[in-house]
């Protein structure tokens, strides 16, 4: 299977990084092909609905590194996994940049007919997953919209700091849904 992990941290070795991580050493072990886009790392300007992607042939105005880091992934993925610290209820802007931007690819992804299986990853200070609600929201919107399963969710509570994370089972987790993608088919 064709796994695209999307991260939405700017913090390149922080809670929800160590959890991609840790999701993608478990699918990448049960065999399948695993492509990482970290958002946080990118320049990618948000959708503003200019309807040229669907009005014309020339695609998306704004050529930025969502045509190679995403696009061209995104439409061929068997699972799609979003990976967000929550700052404060919801996912961050840049994942948040990445997935606006998915309207221009509107048509491929719901033509496709596939069977598509999504996966969110979160992590967080807070200690109630009421704080994640508008992130799962989101998730669950996208997924319902698109026809997508859900294939497993992990929320890290009480992990502001990767020693918080590292006295959690939460990598763990992502490890295990990673491994288990098979399962879901």
């Amino acid at each position: 299977m064709k796994v695209l992990v999307i991260t939405g941290s700017p913090h390149k070795n922080g809670t929800s990084a160590r959890l991609a991580e840790k999701f993608i050493q478990g699918a990448t072990e049960a065999g399948h092909t695993v492509v990482r886009f970290d958002a946080g790392q990118k320049q990618i300007h948000p959708c503003i609905a200019c309807e040229t992607c669907h009005n014309t042939s020339k695609g998306c105005v704004f050529k930025d590194e969502m045509e190679e880091g995403v696009n061209r992934h995104l439409v061929t993925a068997d699972v799609v996994a979003f990976v967000s610290p929550v700052y404060y209820y919801m996912l961050t802007p840049q994942i948040a940049a990445v997935i606006s931007r998915f309207y221009a690819n509107d048509a491929g992804l719901h033509m496709t007919h596939r069977k598509v299986r999504a996966v969110m990853l979160l992590t967080m200070a807070d200690d109630t997953e009421e704080s994640a609600l508008g992130a799962l929201q989101t998730f669950k919107g996208i997924t319902n919209y698109l026809g997508w399963q859900i294939a497993g969710t992990v929320v890290g509570l009480n992990c502001e700091t990767v020693e918080e994370l590292q006295e959690t089972d939460y990598q763990e987790q992502a490890y295990n849904l990673g491994k288990s993608l098979f399962l879901c088919v």
